[in-house]
């Protein structure tokens, strides 16, 4: 399906981005939209600041609209603030492949490489935390700092999602992520209704309002975009008895090196605090572990002043050892 005998802006040809409702994933603010080709494929990215480089990624079902407020706050404190949009979603390109880890992260350091940075922070949330433990231990010359939120190490994700019943239970929506075509559909059904009911359902008390929503709703409607955001998912479980897979898993068996905090909230209902808790094995430089009283799976949206303070202090800490 390269796209073209398919309308324009129902292509996976890495030109569909052209199609896109720019509103939705160009909004205004105080940041720069622009496109970076990185990994044979271009990325949007939105950046504000002056500084070291700090790049964000988002996770599902999201965009990097998610990291608005981080953005803002990381360019007052001093630094070069980037939130890129993921392959396949947002004004990224949606290519028909490449949606395997491996992949994912090298579009990661390939972005730090087109900003022109020696190396950058990276901050992941859920999927874009998976993609940044996987870059830190592929790349590790590019990333200077790692901070991830709702996600654990990628060998603690895939041995609490076979071992952990109760874990395999919280995370039963990407065991429904399996089948063909059906879960494409549902995401994009009623203009997006299931993308609002999952982030309610994952947040804690104070879910993001409805305005919020419907901005993450439109966004999962862009054509082909569903279909993106749920390819990453079934490689992880799909790989898991195949060769690849179990190549990929020894692979990030080599210990991280990078100073790392990681982040978590007490009331993440899809990912267990068992199961991100313990990825300090993985690290053998310092790591330090924080969990949210009170917040769900989406701490830097649920309470931002909180996660960005908590974030920002740890970025300057010069002995990060705690």
């Amino acid at each position: 399906m390269t796209g073209s005998s398919t309308p324009a802006g129902q292509s996976h040809s890495a030109h569909s981005h052209s199609a896109q409702p720019a509103s939705v994933v160009r909004p205004d603010g105080p940041w720069t939209h622009r496109e970076v080709a990185a990994n044979g494929a271009r990325f949007h990215i939105a950046e504000v600041g002056d500084g070291p480089l700090v790049l964000l990624l988002h996770g599902f079902p999201q965009f990097w609209w998610t990291w608005r407020h981080q953005l803002t706050a990381l360019a007052d404190a001093g630094f070069r603030a980037v939130a890129m949009d993921l392959r396949g979603v947002g004004g990224s390109d949606r290519t028909p492949r490449g949606y395997d880890p491996a992949n994912l992260a090298l579009d990661i350091t390939g972005v730090i490489r087109s900003l022109g940075e020696p190396d950058a922070a990276l901050v992941g949330h859920d999927l874009g935390g998976y993609l940044a433990w996987t870059a830190a231990v592929m790349r590790p010359k590019l990333v200077r700092r790692l901070a991830v939120t709702s996600m654990p190490h990628p060998r603690r994700w895939r041995s609490a999602m076979l071992t952990d019943v109760r874990q395999t239970r919280a995370g039963s929506y990407i065991w429904g992520f399996q089948r063909p075509w059906i879960p494409e559909r549902q995401l994009t059904a009623d203009d997006g209704a299931l993308v609002a009911e999952l982030i309610r359902e994952w947040s804690g008390p104070n879910p993001p309002d409805d305005k919020v929503l419907r901005t993450y709703r439109s966004a999962m409607c862009i054509p082909s975009t569903a279909h993106c955001s749920i390819e990453p998912y079934r490689w992880m479980v799909r790989s898991m008895a195949r060769p690849d897979g179990l190549q990929f898993n020894r692979r990030m068996k080599r210990p991280l090196r990078v100073p790392t905090l990681h982040l978590h909230g007490s009331l993440d209902p899809v990912m267990r605090i068992r199961s991100a808790a313990g990825s300090g094995e993985y690290v053998e430089a310092p790591y330090r572990w924080r969990l949210f009283d009170g917040l769900g799976h989406f701490p830097h949206e649920e309470d931002p002043a909180a996660f960005s303070t908590e974030l920002i202090n740890w970025l300057k800490d010069p002995e990060p050892d705690r």
